[in-house]
């Protein structure tokens, strides 16, 4: 059986695994996400010291974005207009590639998590499903007739332009873009920045979650209404607070007004909006599994 390596490449750390499977993990290592010199180098430094064990066959990196995916670039490989300082037009796969000489998947985090979930949980049989993380920030990821959903570049689901909710107290949203886009109105840091602390301080009955669960809803309306998936996934650290998950399906049914006729929007919301079956893992799953289909390619 052959070994790969994989890279979660998140916003805030980096998780590097070597394995083939949920269940054949043969190493891992976490660590901050700092400079790109020293956080890429850390990555490095590890994937050479695993080939002297295990000798991966590829390496898949699963990365916060944008990124450029596209192989055809001269830019592939890059992480491009991040928020995050200092990252922006970061050369990543490509010094990975040149560094261990394998072969390098490259593509979104919130790509990457999709893929494992499709390889491995929540949407294993399904040909049309969408990922969300709900996180640092927020990314979108889809399936559509059995393809990946490719473009110009990437899906940027997190991006919705949406209404602010009267209510809000920062109605401006907090994306440096976009600003009440659905990322610059529910991912973490706006969360935090809103109510002035974490969301996982928050308690169960704050406010915080009712205008969480609204933007969120409105956002899942626009993705259901715009693709029809079979499925969405939430992950990512916000959804942690597993009590949103109750708030977003009443809300999302509500917002769809029974325009979609479908047992699993009327009936069955429960298994339609659901959290990721490999849980925290499902990057670097998904980073392993990006790293199996550069192997083959």
């Amino acid at each position: 059986m052959s070994i790969y390596g994989g890279i979660e490449a998140g916003g805030t750390k980096f998780v590097c695994a070597v394995g083939s499977a949920p269940d054949d993990i043969r190493d891992e290592i976490r660590f901050p996400a700092t400079t790109p010199a020293e956080t890429i180098g850390r990555a490095v430094a590890y994937f050479k010291a695993q080939a002297k064990k295990c000798s991966p066959a590829a390496i898949g990196i699963a990365s916060f974005g944008p990124v450029d995916p596209r192989p055809d670039s001269a830019r592939w490989g890059y992480i491009t207009t991040t928020p995050k300082p200092g990252w922006s037009n970061t050369e990543f796969a490509t010094v990975l590639q040149r560094e261990t000489g394998v072969p390098v998947g490259f593509d979104t985090d919130v790509n990457g998590a999709a893929l494992g979930e499709y390889r491995w949980g929540a949407a294993r049989g399904l040909d049309t499903f969408v990922y969300l993380t709900i996180g640092t920030g927020i990314g979108g990821w889809g399936m559509v007739n059995g393809a990946l959903m490719r473009g110009l570049l990437h899906p940027e689901m997190g991006h919705i332009l949406l209404p602010p909710h009267p209510d809000d107290p920062h109605p401006e949203g907090f994306c440096p873009f976009h600003g009440n886009c659905l990322e610059g109105l529910a991912n973490g840091p706006a969360l935090e920045k809103r109510w002035g602390q974490r969301a996982e301080t928050l308690p169960v009955d704050h406010p915080a979650w009712a205008l969480e669960a609204h933007y969120l809803a409105l956002g899942l309306t626009n993705i259901i209404v715009t693709l029809s998936p079979q499925r969405i996934i939430l992950g990512g650290g916000v959804m942690q607070q597993r009590h949103l998950f109750p708030l977003v399906r009443q809300r999302v049914q509500a917002a769809l007004h029974g325009y979609i006729q479908s047992p699993q929007i009327l009936r069955e919301i429960e298994s339609y909006i659901v959290p990721p079956v490999l849980g925290n893992r499902a990057g670097v799953l998904g980073a392993i599994a990006l790293a199996e289909t550069a192997a083959k390619s």
